[in-house]
């Protein structure tokens, strides 16, 4: 077992970095009450140590959760909580010993031997888990000066319609439940930012069958389906927030899509033509949903 975990992180930290994605190095932080995220903490706050700390890690960035805290089913349940369903939880493991007492066949004098062995067992994040005391889920003071929101933007995409909501440390679009995910607004470095990331996965949002219904063919994750949706995704939110006189700093997380690109735009040289056609019609869709907003607006 041992060999298959360090495997299984090692595997995890070289595909990270051959998709150019350093997840220390986003446009928010991985921050909680409980202090920014050096070790993954106990039930009772205790820092996990060894081998665990890297399984743990493994598992938030992979998640995308956002708060250092993890315990066990029954640790949530003993707190009057309870895992939601359908949530999986995570493994660590414990280094435990036991002693084999023989006896010498020749000599007749008993000897000890120590075995030791890893024993395994399954914990869950917080954020994976519904009825705990606030203190669990309780967000980090924002670091130095507050970021300011800005009004026109923030009234831009509440006009979309779109279901946005916050929480954990990763941006996404879920075309499952139909929703934008974002990271609270007080971890992104400044407003733009936000913004920025906002309108990205606002353009996801838009490639729902029942409003641009936009495809590409993609099957898998880093195909050139994904590629062109993810450079559609980046164009669009380019063109948003020229729109919005908004100027936020290049995403550094989108250095992960640059090598499937290149490989995407090698291949076909309308792509980017394609890409931008995409992408405008993403943004003439969601400047489209003001008109209707405010038309509904006036006839209330």
């Amino acid at each position: 077992m041992k060999s298959d975990v360090y495997q299984k992180i090692t595997n995890q930290i070289v595909s990270e970095l051959e998709k150019g994605v350093r997840p220390w190095l986003k446009p928010w932080s991985a921050e909680h009450a409980a202090g920014k995220i050096v070790r993954p903490l106990r039930a009772n706050g205790m820092p996990y140590r060894g081998i665990n700390i890297l399984m743990l890690w493994s598992a938030a960035m992979a998640n995308g959760f956002a708060t250092p805290i993890w315990m066990t089913f029954k640790q949530a349940l003993d707190l009057s909580a309870h895992v939601r369903k359908g949530e999986h939880g995570s493994l660590v493991v414990y280094a435990d010993k036991i002693v084999r007492t023989g006896r010498d066949a020749e000599t007749g004098e008993e000897s000890e031997e120590t075995i030791p062995f890893l024993k395994a067992y399954t914990v869950f994040n917080v954020e994976q888990i519904d009825g705990l005391p606030a203190h669990y889920y309780a967000k980090a003071v924002p670091r130095g000066t507050s970021i300011q929101r800005i009004a026109h933007a923030d009234g831009f995409f509440a006009a979309t319609g779109a279901i946005v909501r916050h929480g954990g440390n990763r941006a996404f679009y879920s075309p499952s439940s139909d929703h934008v995910q974002m990271p609270p607004f007080e971890a992104f470095r400044d407003a733009e930012s936000y913004y920025a990331t906002l309108a990205h996965e606002c353009t996801h949002w838009t490639r729902h069958a029942s409003r641009l219904d936009r495809d590409f063919g993609r099957k898998r994750w880093g195909d050139g389906g994904y590629a062109m949706e993810e450079l559609v995704a980046e164009l669009a939110s380019a063109f948003l927030s020229a729109d919005l006189d908004l100027t936020p700093e290049v995403r550094e997380d989108h250095a992960a899509y640059i090598g499937s690109w290149l490989k995407v735009l090698k291949n076909d040289k309308r792509a980017i033509f394609t890409a931008a056609s995409h992408a405008q019609r993403a943004a003439d869709f969601l400047h489209g949903l003001q008109q209707q907003a405010s038309a509904e607006a006036d006839a209330a």
